[in-house]
């Protein structure tokens, strides 16, 4: 509800105009230059369901960025969310990652305005800093309310250093970079806040014309703040602030007889799979199966690296990856045979069995590597997860099956010199 300060026919009805082109699905009503603006209850469930379908989507770009802990997210009621992290230990590190915004903004400070005044000029508002001030109290900066860069054209944001000191370095679309060009050209030696849920991270002083949509945030920062800023930015900002009502911790027992399973069955394959290629190459089946255990060594440690959480789907993803782990060196090796039995000395047919063996091998695995990647884009929750645990899984069998295996035999060959091969 607000009033005209001027109530003339004249007024109302271009405020009338201007409240209707703004809010077109709302109520207004109107009395002594009094105007209430309603939602009706249709329009409010359905922001309230898009505030909430937005804030799902936030919250799982800052739990699970690479999509590899398999997190479970679900809606329940109008306003309640409920979030399910398996393999976590430190629940309040994810919670912290939960209690920002992100609401990220870059504006002008007001120099002509006093800090240390209790109001703030009209089009200005006063925030608090990070930085102390001289006698060790929190600094303020009159910041103008005009938002010249907003967080939502920000396209990647990442953990750096300057000058041995962390810092968040940032890009924006095309459409912010030219807003910060403009900004930066046309205020050069103007100090530029950039300020994060209400609060001046920075405000350095525009040195020159920053025109390439690049910028870098610095401050008083250890390198997990910057890291978790980084995340936070990425993820975007959260429609409405969280409140945690609940939470329980539930022990690995409910999904231990899946998980034993799901060791099981890997270790059952990998042993089958080295027994099968032992017997039907020999020695050269011997080398594939030592490049088969180094590929699981590679994809688990990637996996680590990554921080993802080993759960049925991402099981599933290994034991696929088993199984394709060795089709190249099968295809390697019966292009080997088809050379030998055309007559060639054991280093042509070697030779001829890994060049011409390449092109049906990079197919095959370009393939099945675009739809790993489709699921990654499209899927979330355990399908993401299983995507995850198969791209790396191809990307790792793709190495040790061309170049660990022909390292193994090429080594071989020039160590023994046999006059034939026991393929």
């Amino acid at each position: 509800m607000f009033t005209l300060t001027e109530p003339t026919d004249e007024n109302i009805a271009r405020t009338r105009e201007i409240l209707f082109d703004l809010t077109p699905q709302s109520l207004i009503t109107q009395s002594n230059g009094k105007f209430t603006i309603e939602d009706p209850d249709a329009v409010k469930v359905e922001r309230r369901q898009r505030v909430l379908e937005q804030s799902i989507e936030v919250i799982r770009r800052r739990l699970d960025p690479t999509g590899t802990v398999e997190l479970s997210i679900q809606s329940q009621g109008e306003d309640r969310i409920l979030i399910q992290l398996p393999g976590v230990q430190n629940t309040e590190e994810q919670k912290t990652k939960l209690q920002q915004t992100a609401k990220l903004s870059f504006r002008f400070v007001d120099e002509n305005a006093n800090p240390l005044a209790s109001v703030a000029p009209p089009g200005s508002e006063i925030l608090p800093a990070d930085e102390s001030d001289a006698s060790g109290g929190t600094r303020s900066y009159v910041i103008k309310k005009r938002v010249i860069v907003g967080g939502e054209n920000l396209t990647d944001a990442q953990a750096t250093f300057q000058d041995g000191q962390p810092v968040v370095s940032f890009a924006f679309d095309s459409v912010g970079a030219q807003r910060f060009g403009n900004a930066t050209q046309n205020n050069v030696g103007r100090p530029f806040a950039i300020v994060l849920d209400d609060k001046v991270v920075s405000a350095p002083v525009i040195q020159s014309p920053i025109l390439d949509g690049r910028g870098i945030i610095s401050g008083s920062f250890t390198l997990e703040q910057t890291q978790n800023l980084a995340l936070l930015l990425r993820a975007g900002a959260l429609p409405a602030s969280l409140e945690f009502l609940e939470e329980r911790t539930v022990g690995p027992g409910l999904g231990a007889d899946q998980i034993l399973a799901g060791e099981f069955a890997s270790v059952l394959g990998l042993i089958l799979v080295i027994i099968f290629m032992a017997v039907i190459y020999g020695l050269f089946g011997l080398m594939a199966n030592v490049a088969l255990v180094m590929n699981l060594v590679l994809m688990l440690a990637a996996l680590s690296v990554l921080g993802a959480t080993l759960t049925l789907p991402g099981i599933a993803g290994i034991v696929l990856t088993i199984g394709m782990a060795v089709d190249a060196n099968v295809l390697i090796f019966e292009r080997i045979r088809e050379e030998v039995g055309n007559g060639r000395s054991p280093i042509s047919a070697i030779d001829a069995g890994y060049r011409r063996a390449l092109t049906t091998i990079i197919d095959s695995n370009l393939t099945t590597l675009i739809a790993a990647m489709l699921l990654l884009q499209f899927g979330s929750g355990p399908v993401k997860g299983f995507a995850v645990t198969l791209s790396i899984g191809l990307v790792t069998s793709m190495f040790t099956a061309i170049m660990l295996t022909r390292l193994l035999v090429v080594t071989w060959l020039r160590r023994r010199k046999p006059q034939a091969l026991g393929i």
